[in-house]
């Protein structure tokens, strides 16, 4: 069997936010909140954000890495397409990630939320195909677990 140089990969990452899950869904809906704890890194510029926040919608982002690091000056990609909203409860969106105009990856995130008694438990259902030489699905599991300790602090404030 010849290898087709894909790897594929689940991973789940559980939390629970002391906010109602109307206010959750709400910093990934509304682009400004979103752009803040998604976006927004010392590590580089903002190239491009855009969310068109609607079954079928699109969210681009683009980012320039900043000097200094391993990826210095390189731009990373990232689009995608949301499959299916149920406000307050589900977000599921389909996108391709590019890293210096190679792509990297395709993946199926899937956004859930439950009330519980202390405010909100979010799931998130990382399903991707990782391309040869990508970044791998650890390295990718570690950047939505730093996104999601960013999204506790936007709603710490």
């Amino acid at each position: 069997m010849e290898d087709t140089g894909v790897v594929h990969d689940t991973f789940v990452i559980e939390r629970v936010y002391p906010a109602t899950p109307e206010r959750v869904f709400a910093a990934f809906a509304d682009p400004k909140a979103k752009r803040r704890w998604f976006a927004e890194s010392p590590n580089h510029d903002i190239e491009a954000f855009e969310i068109d926040f609607r079954v079928g919608g699109l969210m681009t982002a683009s980012y320039r890495f900043k000097p200094g690091g391993p990826f210095e000056d390189v731009v990373l990609a990232n689009e995608g397409t949301y499959l299916d909203i149920s406000p307050g409860r589900r977000i599921v969106e389909a996108s391709t990630m590019t890293m210096g105009g190679r792509r990297i990856s395709a993946s199926l995130v899937t956004i859930s939320l439950t009330p519980t008694t202390e405010g909100t438990a979010l799931t998130c259902t990382h399903q991707g195909a990782f391309f040869e030489g990508a970044d791998g699905p650890r390295m990718r599991e570690g950047g939505w677990r730093l996104l999601l300790d960013q999204l506790a602090k936007a709603l710490a404030h």
